[in-house]
């Protein structure tokens, strides 16, 4: 009934060239469901209400109901597939994006509304907006990052060279990935099939990924086993932010709004560019290293002690708890209170710097202090750094086996399905990996990489800090716990976008 509905209206020539945002909203509307197909892990702050956001929004003049639906919900997807696909013939494709696509396509709105059983957004690459005609000057994004692809950007995100990557993200291929999310698999696979039948030979599968939260007592924990998606910044016109949690000029976000200072075509309005990364975890060999090394402290057991580098390693307990807070021992009532798990800022209290020498309550290297550094560049809160992505990632593949963990070694792969949106990918994610995570020398002379996500092209990478009873010993990793198997850089862009230029 959605997808006739919307087709009348076009067909009839209601709308002959513009389709406007509410018709989209009537034809696509659902009857709201009693639950979301969301989960919020306790320890994340909760996502605005249906009346909040529309107040929110109304205030600062945006629409949620032009905005894809993943881009400010965050971390809270139980199953995802990211289907990855090249463009055949495309005046086929832009008829059915618009007659078969767009009316799935979900909205921010719809999602905090819980009117939709599947979320379906859609995102292209730079060579699928050539393959669309979406071409020239007055259609240039202004993103060199984007505009040369990820394959090309492989050296500065620490990856040797794309040896590593799955075989489809490395060319130009790819021009365009669909993102579908549910709290059933299941429905997932009847959306996709349908979409699949009808789209036709208009497109091709180039790649595709299932994803999942972890099950039970591991909701919301990637596969080391630490919560995650706390720090993530709120935005300006979604909702209010937390105590300590960054809130962010709308347009560090979203293209063309306040905050975003390049020069946009007037489409690219409430779009964000979307990284999509396949983040392979070597679990077992990450276990062995804390076991092996664990910090020789009083009042610790060597089990306790593997725990507490793991936590210096990552900056919080896996319950979320920040080390910078509870330095010693994992605080799980801290870990999952929103108001106090992000409310620090590396400094003393009533400091707007932290002692630059001082890394005794968490390492200078420590991957939540690598990357939103907080006082660590002056910034209490860093809401004006305009480096702040939203993450919206989920773990793919299943749980450590017993062999694995017998063996110390990784045989099934698994990892977190990384996906960042921000407005400008070189402030954003390339900025927080190249300058940041990368960097031996951020934000103080021998720090060393971060040990989670810090790359160093396949080479070991020393890092600082992470033993609190001698802080100035050095460890060198000579294994990458995490290994990049590449990923591409896409535009999400807004729902009357894909309506008025991308299907046209």
């Amino acid at each position: 009934m959605k997808l006739n509905t919307l087709a009348q209206v076009i067909s009839f020539g209601l709308c002959a060239q513009i389709v406007s945002v509410a018709g989209l909203n009537e034809a696509r509307s659902l009857e709201r469901r009693k639950t979301s197909i969301l989960f919020n892990p306790q320890g994340l702050p909760q996502l605005p209400g249906l009346q909040e956001a529309t107040n929110a929004s109304r205030q600062v003049g945006l629409n949620l109901d032009d905005v894809q639906g993943d881009i400010l919900i965050g971390m809270r997807k139980l199953f995802e597939r990211f289907f990855f696909f090249g463009i055949l013939n495309a005046p086929d494709f832009k008829a059915k994006l618009k007659t078969e696509i767009l009316p799935l396509v979900t909205s921010t709105m719809q999602v905090i509304a819980n009117e939709t059983d599947t979320m379906l957004n859609i995102a292209f690459s730079q060579t699928g907006l050539v393959a669309l005609n979406i071409t020239g000057p007055t259609n240039d994004l202004n993103d060199a990052v984007f505009a040369k692809g990820q394959a090309m950007d492989a050296f500065n995100l620490g990856d040797p060279n794309t040896t590593n990557w799955v075989p489809e993200f490395v060319g130009t291929n790819i021009h365009g990935v669909m993102l579908l999310a549910s709290d059933t698999e299941a429905s997932i696979n009847t959306t996709l099939a349908d979409l699949q039948s009808k789209l036709g030979n208009s497109i091709t599968e180039i790649y595709s990924l299932r994803t999942a939260m972890r099950p039970n007592e591991n909701r919301g924990h990637e596969h080391f086993g630490f919560l995650d998606g706390i720090s993530n910044p709120t935005v300006g016109g979604f909702q209010d932010p937390l105590p300590g949690q960054a809130l962010v000029p709308t347009g560090e976000i979203l293209v063309g709004e306040t905050g975003d200072s390049v020069t946009r075509p007037e489409w690219a309005k409430d779009g964000s560019f979307l990284v999509f990364r396949q983040l392979k975890q070597l679990v077992p060999e990450f276990n062995k290293f804390l076991a092996d090394n664990p910090i020789n402290e009083p009042g610790l057991t060597p089990e306790q002690g593997s725990e507490l580098l793991g936590a210096r390693m990552v900056g919080r307990w896996k319950s979320g708890a920040p080390v910078f807070l509870s330095p010693k021992f994992d605080d799980p009532d801290l870990g999952k209170d929103p108001t106090r798990n992000n409310n620090f800022t590396f400094a003393e209290p009533g400091q707007n710097i932290s002692d630059p020498t001082d890394q005794s309550g968490c390492p200078f290297s420590a991957h939540i202090r690598k990357t939103r550094p907080r006082a660590d560049i002056g910034l209490p809160e860093n809401v004006t750094s305009n480096h702040h992505i939203v993450r919206a990632g989920i773990p793919y593949g299943p749980e450590v086996t017993t062999d694995e963990t017998s063996s110390n070694t990784t045989e099934i792969e698994r990892g977190l399905a990384f996906v960042a949106y921000q407005s400008n990918i070189a402030n954003g994610f390339q900025f927080l990996q190249h300058f940041w995570a990368n960097n031996p020398k951020f934000v103080h002379q021998g720090v060393g990489f971060d040990p989670i996500i810090g790359a160093n092209a396949s080479a070991e990478r020393p890092v600082n800090g992470l033993d609190p009873t001698n802080t100035t010993r050095n460890f060198t990793l000579t294994t990458d716990f995490v290994v990049s198997r590449g990923g591409e850089y896409f535009f999400s862009p807004s729902i009357s976008a894909i309506a008025n230029t991308l299907s046209v």
